[in-house]
């Protein structure tokens, strides 16, 4: 009887379990793939040098080193005597070490001795409006950091905190005691300077080098968050930290935020950060003066990963909403100035394109005259922008930024240098990007000047090398040292606004682009050359593919990818006639050959005719048939494939195919050429194609010479609280207009399958202890009701019943979830996105339940036949020198003292055994100790249904009495307790026992899950000293134990019962409606994506529970309370 109610598998459990194996196999083989990377391993010769810790440290469990890069032999005490450099202190992530600062000092070392990276022309990122802040009318142009420098103004001396490799990522309390550790780290490192400062100063009267007053810490993971949360840390010195790099480093969300005390330590670190970039009231006098906020000098940059990084999702690493963009800057590698791929969480450590970049960034910041990182948090700020971030995202509008209004930079640049400028005074932009020895000039249309510098050599065309153009499309295949006009007006007046040209010679260098108001007559070239306006310096750069090699030596090369993007929308073309390319002549100025092949191609188009809008069937249809479209020949060179979902939910497979080029078949040997020798000569003549997807959460990346692969972003629209209110991901292509092509879409659902994983699984995890309790609550209300109770199974399969309760169970709680998003401060995401991936959430969680479900009743019931066979077998071995045995060894256990005393009061040495272990070892074994509880219950309860089983016979089934139901708690039914009940047997009573345990067993079960890293953690540090577990992790377990040991569904909650609405009763309310409370939360909790917060209503109903007890026996003691039984026989 047992057995057979609880295997009952329904539609709805069906569907569940095999939509959340398929989701989980499916997502885990596609994560396990290994995927291409394109990182070049850094080398290093390094050195470790201990530094002294501080004196006030009482525990030597951590210490400091300083890096150095060299394979020779050097002492270590003359080396700390010549710290003069600007201090960098590296901070470890989960179970790191020390030694991986190792590639960004050694890159830092030679960037150093080196000197900067070859200048280039391209054009710098500037800042955004946010970024910008309010009320300004200035700008700092983003070319006045393009300033090239022969050398760098100092060093960087690298220290590294080693923190023993410990999982700060599992266990809140660690985080605190690093933070702690790092604090006074940052405080020796400042008092290391002066040390030795003060010893070079007796040695030599005159000190020439500054003392550094500040520290950079560069975090790695979750060092990125312990740098964060030294900073608000009381014991810090006031202005010691004023920069922070962290990289793949969470911000927003833990990355296992299912400890409470880590959850809350997050929450406590973000508070902090909020309240110090807010202004605090001063009182001057009488009156009462915004005063400067206590993180106002200080800048944040978040560097992430992207769509490789499984462990640090982007938004996690997100700093919206903690730092203001006016001093913060997240970015991700895919988009990063010479990196332009997405790395792995460790690799991000090593690449080698990202460390040489970041390191040379880094020693921007330092100022010619102090020796030390810029005063001005704005100027810092304007580094990184301008080092690091791409200006494609500017260029093709998708990320506006603030333009200066004719701001001569170079001398604002000069003035910053002297005086303290406001940030009023000091915006980056992309506006008059100058390089040394330029000039910024205004043209009468009041449009910025993209002029390369005038110390660019650069031959000057004459008109018999002038070509005129009168195609909307132009083609450079060789550096001629001509110049192509082409006429604006008649290329809008035919509706082409636009254009772009996609080409890898370098700007300034191997070409240029000007604006002319008109053709100069004989002896006007010089007042017209005033009135052009030259916007070379405007072409955004782009990751060039691998270069294509010659099919023969001395024989035409494929076409090379570009490694530039020029675009002139119709603003930038108001009030010129001509657009003029000039081709430098072959040999190029820089001293250098030029590449084995030369291509631009630009053309005037219509972005319009470049727009497709993919409808959601559309796209939807190609799970099952590849969908696709045809770019004829003159096409626009941008194509825009706008699609109806985010990418990072939904990633497409993406195939572009070139079908023809504009050739003929006289043009090959044969009468009919075959596709291979087609390909071939369309690779001569079109350019390989390239794909821009920008996501606004994620940012851009960019696919050079792509043919087919999977596209994905890291983001998702349908996570609560972003400000990001569109899930349309923009995906360009950049391809050659003398081609056609034919590109084939479909939807890849391994790779969605697996981007749910990664994106949603915080989810997932409330949202399976919500169904928990929701199933818990019609096991609680069938008790009520003095029905039969259900077990776990029978109430999933109820949930999933369609339309209801499945609408009001997996629906409702998003109801209520919206409506406080929109009377609170967040953000409201994407209805239909956030509707489907909730109710995804859900059957995945119901069937995540129905398997730990039907795996403890197999193994529970096997266990209990194997006990009553014993017991059946051990009748009939009575008598044998086995069985006499071990009844001697049961009476030897009797007689111990521990033995007796847990028999004597078994009831009271379970709870004291698990509260000790809660609070002074740790919380998890004591939920360990529970589970043993609940499953000794659970197996005695089952053990005495079977014996029943074999030693009575059969009863007839039980059926409902009228009025009432096995659904569980249904408000418009309004239902009374039975005077009469039906009489159960002893063994239906210890099955509803069972029914009752295993829902207990299954959400204790959970979480001990949950605090199942922290135990880990824990486990590590076994040969260190222990702390005491955190006051609220142990506060909260204790109620979890209450929950367990002390709970029954015979609870009523009087004051509710008495209460009367229409359609709704609550009559004979107890643990049904505080489960389906719980359940709620919970809910709400997983849309937060805060499962730590599970804890809270779990404790909550065991704290509950024993005020009710409390309650009930003093009124019973008075008399007043009767006594409500359900009724059985035992036969």
């Amino acid at each position: 009887m047992g057995f057979t109610s609880s295997r009952t598998f329904g539609f709805g459990v069906v569907v569940s379990i095999a939509l959340a194996g398929w989701i989980l196999g499916s997502g885990l083989m596609w994560l396990l793939t290994p995927v291409p990377n394109g990182c070049v391993m850094t080398y290093m010769y390094p050195t470790y040098i201990p530094i002294t810790p501080p004196l006030n440290m009482t525990s030597n469990r951590y210490a400091i080193y300083l890096y150095h890069e060299g394979w020779k032999k050097i002492d270590y005490e003359l080396h700390l005597l010549k710290l003069s450099g600007v201090p960098v202190l590296f901070i470890p992530g989960n179970g790191g070490s020390y030694k991986q600062v190792r590639s960004l000092a050694a890159e830092s070392d030679r960037a150093y001795y080196g000197g900067p990276l070859e200048e280039g022309y391209f054009l710098q990122a500037g800042f955004t409006f946010k970024e910008a802040g309010s009320g300004s009318s200035g700008g700092l142009g983003g070319d006045a950091l393009y300033t090239v420098q022969e050398q760098y103004a100092n060093k960087l001396d690298w220290f590294s905190v080693d923190l023993e490799g410990e999982h700060s990522a599992m266990d809140g309390r660690i985080l605190e005691e690093h933070a702690e550790y790092v604090v006074h780290a940052i405080n020796r490192i400042l008092d290391r300077y002066k040390e030795s400062w003060e010893a070079r100063s007796l040695q030599t009267k005159e000190v020439g080098d500054f003392l550094p007053t500040s520290v950079i810490l560069v975090g790695h993971s979750m060092g990125g968050f312990v740098a964060r949360a030294a900073l608000v840390h009381p014991q810090l010195r006031k202005g010691a930290v004023e920069t922070i790099i962290t990289l793949s480093s969470p911000h927003l969300l833990a990355p296992l935020p299912l400890q409470p005390s880590l959850g809350h330590l997050f929450n406590r670190v973000n508070d902090a950060w909020r309240k110090g970039y807010e202004a605090p009231l001063k009182r001057v006098g009488r009156v009462r003066r915004k005063s400067e906020p206590s993180l106002a000098r200080v800048v944040v940059i978040s560097i992430f990963g992207g769509t490789q990084d499984y462990q640090v999702r982007s938004r996690f690493a997100s700093l919206e909403g903690i730092v203001p963009p006016t001093n913060a800057l997240t970015i991700g590698t895919p988009e990063m100035l010479n990196v332009w791929l997405s790395t792995e969480h460790q690799s991000i450590l090593w690449c080698n394109q990202l460390v040489v970049q970041l390191s040379h960034t880094l020693l921007q910041l330092v100022d010619k005259k102090s020796g030390q990182p810029f005063d001005n948090p704005q100027m810092r700020l304007a580094v990184f922008v301008s080092k690091l971030r791409t200006a494609l995202p500017q260029v093709l509008g998708w990320l506006p930024s603030y333009r200066s209004q004719g701001t001569n930079a170079l001398a604002l640049l000069e003035k910053s240098k002297d005086t303290e400028l406001t940030g009023e005074q000091l915006i980056l932009d992309t506006g008059n990007p100058k390089l040394k020895g330029g000039e910024s000039t205004a043209t009468e249309t009041g449009s910025a000047d993209y002029s390369c510098p005038k110390s660019t050599r650069w031959t000057t065309q004459t008109k018999e090398k002038d070509l005129e153009v009168g195609t909307a499309s132009v083609t450079v295949l060789a550096m001629d040292g001509r110049r192509r006009w082409m006429d604006i007006q008649a290329m809008q007046g035919n509706g082409k606004t636009s254009f772009t040209m996609a080409t890898n010679l370098p700007p300034c260098t191997g070409f240029r682009v000007h604006l002319w108001p008109e053709k100069a007559g004989k002896g006007e070239e010089k007042a017209m050359n005033q009135r052009l306006l030259e916007v070379t310096m405007k072409m955004a750069q782009i990751p060039a593919g691998p270069s294509q090699a010659q099919t023969e030596p001395g024989g035409q090369t494929e076409q090379p990818p570009p490694s530039g993007i020029l675009h002139l929308n119709a603003a930038d073309l108001q009030g010129f006639r001509y657009l003029t390319i000039s081709v430098a002549p072959r040999p190029t100025v820089s001293g250098r050959p030029p590449a084995a092949a030369s291509m631009a191609v630009g053309q005037f188009y219509n972005p319009k005719d470049g727009k497709t809008v993919l409808s959601p069937g559309w796209l939807l249809s190609s799970t099952y048939k590849q969908q696709g479209l045809v770019l004829k020949e003159n096409h626009p060179i941008i194509t825009d494939l706008s699609s109806p979902f985010s990418l990072g939910s939904l990633p497409v497979s993406l195939e572009i195919r070139t079908r023809s080029c504009g050739s003929t078949d006289s043009v090959l040997a044969n009468s009919k050429p075959t596709e291979s020798e087609l390909m071939s000569l369309c690779k001569l003549r079109c350019f390989p194609p390239v794909i821009l997807v920008w996501d606004p959460a994620s940012g851009l990346e960019v696919f050079p010479s792509h043919n087919q692969g999977t596209i994905a972003v890291d983001s998702s629209p349908a996570i609560w609280g972003s400000e990001y209110k569109t899930e349309r991901t923009s995906l360009l292509l950049l391809v050659d207009p003398h081609c056609e092509y034919g590109v084939s879409m479909r939807l890849s659902l391994f790779p969605a399958a697996s981007r749910f994983l990664l994106m949603h699984s915080l989810q997932i995890v409330a949202v399976t202890v919500a169904v928990l309790f929701f199933a818990m609550m019609k096991q609680a209300r069938a008790w009520e009701l003095d029905t039969p109770v259900p077990s776990v199974l029978s109430c999933l399969e109820s949930q999933m019943t369609l339309p209801f309760p499945f609408l009001t169970l997996a629906l409702g709680p998003l109801v209520v979830f919206i409506v406080l998003t929109v009377f609170g401060t967040h953000v409201v995401p994407p209805l239909l996105s956030f509707v489907a991936v909730s109710t995804v959430c859900y059957i995945f969680a119901n069937g995540a339940v129905a398997v730990l479900a039907v795996c403890s009743t197999i193994v529970l019931h096997i266990a209990a036949s194997f006990q009553v066979f014993l017991r059946v077998r051990w009748q009939n071995w009575d008598g044998r020198w086995l069985t006499r045995g071990l009844r001697w060894l049961s009476r030897w256990f009797s007689t111990l003292q521990v033995f007796r005393a847990v028999r004597a009061k078994p009831g009271f040495t379970v709870p004291v055994v698990a509260t000790v272990l809660v609070f002074f070892v740790h919380p998890a074994l004591g939920l360990i100790v529970l589970l043993l509880a609940h499953a000794w219950s659970c197996h005695g309860a089952l053990c005495s249904h079977r014996q029943q089983q074999k030693t009575s016979p059969r009863p007839p089934k039980r059926v409902n009495s009228p009025g009432k139901s096995v659904d569980g708690w249904r408000g418009q039914v309004d239902v009374s307790i039975n005077p009469e009940p039906t009489p159960l047997n002893f063994g239906e009573t210890q099955l509803e026992i069972f029914h009752q345990r295993q829902g207990l067993l299954l959400l204790h079960l959970l979480a001990t899950i949950l605090f199942m890293p922290s135990l880990v953690a824990w486990i590590q540090r076994a040969e260190m000293v222990r702390t005491l577990p955190s006051f609220i992790d142990s506060f909260l377990c204790f109620g979890l134990i209450l929950h367990g040991l002390y709970s029954s569904n015979d609870i009523s909650i009087y004051p509710l019962s008495k209460i009367r609405l229409p359609g709704l009763s609550l009559n004979h309310a107890g643990l049904s409606l505080i489960y389906a409370v719980s359940g709620i939360y919970c809910y709400i909790s997983a849309l937060a994506l805060a499962p730590y917060r599970v804890f809270h209503c779990m404790a909550a109903i065991g704290y509950l529970t024993i005020f009710v007890r409390l309650r009930e026996r003093s009124l019973r003691g008075k008399g007043e309370l009767g006594v409500r039984r359900r009724h059985f026989h035992r036969h």
